[in-house]
């Protein structure tokens, strides 16, 4: 038993377990890019299923921090957490990515690719998950928080309008 304890123990901090997405939105890359850096926009989408985002912080800038607050349809509140790592705007976003009440902390990577079409080609990685299950929870979060990402952008800009 010590043995098992002990070998936990050494496992490399870093897991190399990971997923990524694939995206093409109907809107040119600054409005993407504005979906995942303007608080009042991300409000409107960056929550799976039935649940509401009760605050939300993007400072997106190299150091900033990261923090949705959600809230199940029960009342359950969940906060996620992290510090931007890398900005440049309308291209590439890297924050971390912490629950709180872990001290497990994954890496979140958002691409942003013009298409001819004037569409965004969206890459999402989310890496350095502990385990499958871990991630395959996250890929079901994600999916659902993308299903709604179309609708936020085309509201926000038929409302800049």
């Amino acid at each position: 038993m010590h043995d098992t304890i002990k070998d936990h123990r050494s496992r490399p901090t870093e897991s190399d377990i990971s997923l990524t997405l694939h995206r093409v939105i109907d809107a040119p890359v600054a409005a993407v890019y504005a979906a995942w850096t303007d608080a009042s926009i991300l409000e409107r989408w960056f929550v799976p299923s039935d649940a509401a985002v009760a605050r939300v912080v993007a400072d997106a800038t190299v150091g900033g921090q990261f923090l949705i607050e959600m809230r199940g349809s029960d009342g359950t509140k969940f906060i996620v957490k992290g510090l931007y790592r890398e900005v440049l705007a309308h291209r590439r976003l890297v924050h971390t990515w912490c629950w709180e009440g872990s001290d497990l902390e994954s890496l979140v990577t958002v691409e942003f690719e013009p298409t001819a079409a004037g569409k965004t080609r969206l890459t999402l990685t989310h890496s350095r998950f502990p385990e499958d299950k871990s991630r395959d929870e996250h890929e079901r979060g994600w999916n659902g928080c993308l299903a709604k990402l179309d609708d936020a952008v085309a509201r926000h800009t038929a409302e800049s309008i």
